[in-house]
């Protein structure tokens, strides 16, 4: 096998690699958002603005949510980047 046939291997092992990592993420963060109606301070007309408990409870449930996104972002940057050698690879 060629040298660029180990770059394409490297990335889709990455990838796969990645999109694993992601999924059991994905699995532990959306498995720890929680519902914060309960807590004192909750704003059921809008959420965002709840205070104390439930504010902190909101906050983190946004942050968890943010990560999830980011994880995603980076699914696709890599998975373009496997693109762009596979393509590479074919035009050599």
């Amino acid at each position: 096998m060629e040298g660029g046939g180990h770059s394409i291997i490297t990335v889709v092992v990455a990838f796969i690699v990645v999109a694993i990592v992601i999924s059991i993420g994905i699995q532990i963060l959306g498995s720890s958002v929680q519902d914060c109606s309960n807590l004192q301070g909750y704003n059921s007309t809008t959420p965002a603005s709840s205070t104390g408990w439930a504010g902190s409870c909101e906050k983190a449930n946004t942050q968890t949510q943010t990560a999830i996104n980011l994880l995603i972002i980076i699914l696709i940057v890599i998975a373009a980047a496997g693109i762009i050698s596979v393509l590479r690879f074919m035009m050599a």
